[in-house]
């Protein structure tokens, strides 16, 4: 018998974010612009609406207007120390991309949501970026426009944060898969969430693990590996490891675990919203203690 939550009223609203972005937008790239925009226009719109102002950050890709929005929320005591929360909001070419990546920007939504009028020692941003998947990743993605200039402004970011597929979760045997080796060690069950980084990250990896089990019993995992191993650098963190940022991926594990990856099956009735609701309660929770973490990192 699956231990899966009733559904609750949080999970009401993920599910009515990813169904406004996959089911009514659609699919979202430059090459279907007018859903992009659309997009956009949505995670705007919830965001003012939660009383934040946000900050447009703009581009042109393949000549398509393109923008990355930011909301900042107010802090106190280290305002310099920023910690950034992201999420891709375009999907791949022929997919309407509920768990990749609505599933994100769903969680993102309803971070915000929940961080209205939370005392904060260091500095959160929220964003959410454009071009993250083909054929803009590595090269001209909205998360390397913003870490670019991140970095040419002097941020001092301690953490970045990439919410990539959130959604996906199942207790039968079997249904995880890992990269070579690296099996061996973690359940083959995918019913948790996974934490990940490359080496340099180890530290805020450990730190932001440690935070997120403090207050919530959903089973995690978490791995720091070189970029190279499969998957671990396949998102939005990417970015900012080339600014020379420590930042980690916050993951259901993606292909190795979910079978609609990249297609045009990634509809948002494939979502755990139960789950994935207690998956954004442990990260609110998290991010409070980071930001509120008096200790030096």
């Amino acid at each position: 018998m699956s231990d899966t939550p009733a559904p609750s009223p949080l999970a009401g609203r993920l599910r009515a974010h990813v169904e406004r972005l996959a089911s009514d937008i659609g699919e979202r790239s430059v090459w279907r612009p007018r859903a992009l925009h659309a997009a956009a226009d949505y995670i705007r719109t919830e965001w003012q609406c939660q009383g934040y102002t946000v900050v447009a950050q703009r581009y042109a890709a393949y000549d398509v207007p393109s923008e990355n929005l930011e909301v900042i929320l107010p802090s106190r005591a280290k305002p310099a120390e920023i910690i950034i929360v992201g999420a891709h909001y375009d999907s791949v070419r022929g997919s309407p991309g509920a768990n990749d990546n609505a599933s994100g920007v769903a969680a993102l939504l309803e971070i915000g949501r929940a961080l209205v009028g939370v005392e904060l020692h260091r500095t959160v941003r929220l964003v959410a970026f454009v071009n993250e998947e083909v054929p803009f990743f590595g090269s001209d993605m909205g998360s390397g426009h913003y870490a670019r200039a991140a970095r040419q402004r002097g941020d001092d970011i301690r953490l970045m944060m990439s919410l990539e597929m959130l959604g996906a979760y199942s207790d039968a045997p079997g249904s995880q898969r890992y990269p070579s080796i690296i099996g061996w060690f973690y359940p083959d069950r995918g019913n948790f969430i996974a934490f990940v980084s490359n080496l340099a990250s180890r530290h805020v990896l450990e730190r932001t693990v440690a935070a997120f089990r403090t207050d919530s019993h959903f089973p995690s995992e978490y791995l720091a590996a070189p970029g190279i191993v499969p998957g671990v650098s396949w998102s939005d963190q990417l970015s900012f490891w080339r600014e020379g940022y420590p930042a980690i991926m916050v993951t259901d594990t993606a292909f190795y675990r979910y079978p609609y990856y990249h297609t045009g099956q990634d509809t948002p009735e494939k979502i755990d919203y139960a789950r994935m609701a207690q998956v954004v309660e442990g990260l609110v929770k998290a991010i409070v203690l980071l930001a509120n973490d008096e200790e030096h990192w």
